[in-house]
């Protein structure tokens, strides 16, 4: 039973009550626990297989513990509820005492609590408890330190109803319609902060879906041996675009989940759906399942060939998510070569051999697309007046090789398609193949000025982004387009 204190709120003197608030879902956006297993993941993959096993064998609280132990998280950049933090700081400033009150691990709360310096208390999963500080716990626990009906509780979750209950004064923040409607069933109910309706949108934005540009790279084989009038082809090339798409997307919400940390020093990354809590990490999670069962169901009206390749694919961003892409070069390389992949899964797609002119020229101009990529981001840490990535080997005393090696792979680049000009292949698939030469002076016009707006620090740290929204690359891949149609058509 509630006490009779509870029932109407003008009738509770909330000054004399010290405040808990709860850290998980309310004084924050995202969940630590789920936090700390991908970063868990991230640098001690093997201890992470063994968490269902700690879960097992020791329980809730322990295995919070032992996380904690291994990777300690970074409170100054955690995603605060701005509403939350300003009740604090104006009940603070009223002489409250303020207590986080949490299920997660003491050393992450303590850490919380050193950062934003408004806690007079702090009490959360510990050692010396041995329980894990949540629900019944959390509010017999409250109880002890300040009395039944002797605190108000701000939180957010099903699992604060029995803190609610127990507690003199009801605050809510970032609930849903439902944890709200229990919450007022127990009484008068302050609403802190309103539920983020956000879901829908930042789901959609976890799966990148301007990132499927990329894989217009899947139709490229087809584009090069003329046979894009052929319906079956085509068809086959169009699904291998949509299981490709959903392949990335998987990959991209893995990635987003693993870089959770890193992404939020960064300046744009930081918005993105984990890095802002605006996307809670389980369901990233379904949402990476769902992406790729999709495109392993789509496998089944593709060639083996093309599955192989996917497989490949898959396997080869799993190394780079977990390890490669701290591995300062490697990490270019493997950029480099992801990119190639979609051209070899569209030619598995549709049987079309490719050709060695083809592949060279997509290792060069990709290869310099990572270089882009490496040095905006550079560029960018630099105008900070930082000196190395987060998360990544690279330092900005590396520019000049970056902008060195990159602006040189364009133009291999070029240099390879004005050998494929000149090459016998041309004059079977062109009828006036020297209409080609005009696409040399765009693309060295395209990569020149590419490399100087990153060199400015004007390009965006996703080349295929700029390239999108830019008028001129867009003007220029018309034409280039143009011309190699009417190449192949010209009598």
């Amino acid at each position: 039973m509630r006490p009779a204190t509870n029932a109407p709120a003008h009738a509770v003197d909330l000054a004399a009550m010290p405040l808990c608030v709860d850290c998980d879902g309310t004084l924050i956006y995202t969940d630590l626990l789920f936090e700390s297993f991908l970063l868990l993941l991230k640098h001690h993959f093997w201890q992470a297989l063994l968490v269902p096993f700690w879960l097992l064998a020791h329980g809730k609280a322990a295995t919070k513990l032992r996380i904690a132990a291994l990777v300690p998280i970074d409170a100054t950049l955690l995603p605060y509820t701005p509403q939350v933090l300003d009740y604090l700081r104006n009940q603070r400033s009223q002489g409250r005492r303020v207590v986080l009150a949490t299920a997660s691990a003491q050393a992450y709360a303590e850490a919380i609590a050193a950062h934003l310096q408004l806690f007079d208390q702090v009490v959360a999963t510990n050692h010396a408890d041995g329980r894990n500080l949540s629900a019944e716990r959390k509010a017999a626990e409250l109880n002890r330190l300040f009395g039944q009906g002797g605190y108000e509780y701000l939180g957010n979750s099903h699992d604060d109803l029995p803190v609610w209950r127990d507690a003199g004064h009801i605050a809510v923040a970032n609930a849903s319609a439902s944890v709200v409607r229990g919450a007022q069933a127990l009484g008068p109910a302050n609403i802190i902060a309103a539920h983020p309706q956000r879901l829908a949108r930042a789901a959609l934005k976890s799966l990148r879906p301007h990132q499927w540009l990329k894989n217009l790279l899947v139709f490229v084989p087809l584009a090069m041996g003329h046979a894009l009038d052929q319906h079956a082809l085509l068809m086959q090339a169009l699904q291998a675009f949509l299981c490709f798409g959903l392949c990335a997307s998987s990959v991209y919400v893995l990635n987003d989940l693993l870089d959770i940390d890193a992404d939020r020093a960064h300046h744009r990354k930081k918005n993105r759906p984990f890095a802002s809590g605006a996307l809670p990490i389980p369901l990233g999670v379904a949402l990476m399942l769902l992406s790729l069962g999709l495109a392993v169901a789509l496998l089944a009206l593709l060639p083996p060939s093309f599955a192989a390749v996917m497989v490949l694919y898959y396997a080869s961003t799993l190394v780079y998510s977990f390890r490669l892409k701290r591995q300062v070069v490697v990490d270019i390389m493997m950029l480099s070569g992801l990119y190639t992949l979609r051209i070899l899964a569209g030619a598995a797609a549709t049987g079309i051999e490719l050709s060695f002119w083809l592949l060279s020229f997509s290792v060069f101009i990709f290869l310099s697309l990572a270089l882009v990529k490496r040095y905006a981001e550079l560029q960018l840490l630099l105008s900070q007046s930082q000196s190395k990535t987060a998360g990544r080997g690279y330092r900005t005393a590396d520019l000049p090789v970056l902008l060195a090696l990159g602006s040189a792979s364009g133009f291999s680049a070029i240099q390879v398609l004005a050998l494929y000009i000149n090459s016998p292949e041309v004059r079977v698939l062109y009828r006036q193949p020297q209409l080609l030469w005009l696409v040399i002076p765009l693309m060295a016009y395209w990569i020149t000025r590419v490399w100087l707006k990153t060199h400015r620090g004007e390009m965006h740290d996703d080349p295929v982004v700029f390239a999108a929204k830019d008028w001129q690359s867009l003007l220029i891949g018309g034409l280039i387009f143009g011309i190699a149609c009417l190449a192949a058509a010209a009598p």
